[in-house]
């Protein structure tokens, strides 16, 4: 599983990148503070919404922890998706939130 650090992704927004972002939390978590621009596809709909993803695109994938990111991660690449694991999760990260 290739995995990616808060702070790494928070350097690659503030260099303007445009990443594809995917909170996997649940409605209450999402609401109480997340990273701005992000998807939110709670984990247990993943496997409904996952055809709503590009297959040609990267995505990182975002939680509380790194938990159930890394489920996530781990679905959608057994599915053909080129995902990353925001490894620490929202707890360590430090950027902006909305």
């Amino acid at each position: 599983m290739k995995t990616i650090l808060p702070q790494e992704v928070q350097g690659k927004l503030q260099a303007g990148e445009v990443l594809n972002l995917i909170d996997v939390r649940e409605v209450d978590e999402v609401t109480a503070g997340h990273i701005p621009g992000i998807t939110h596809i709670p984990l247990g709909l993943l496997e409904f919404k996952m055809n709503e993803l590009d297959k040609k695109k990267s995505y990182i994938m975002v939680c509380r922890s790194g938990g159930r990111s890394g489920q996530a991660t781990n679905f959608l690449a057994s599915q053909g998706y080129d995902v990353t694991n925001m490894t620490g999760g929202m707890l360590e990260w430090a950027g902006d939130v909305e």
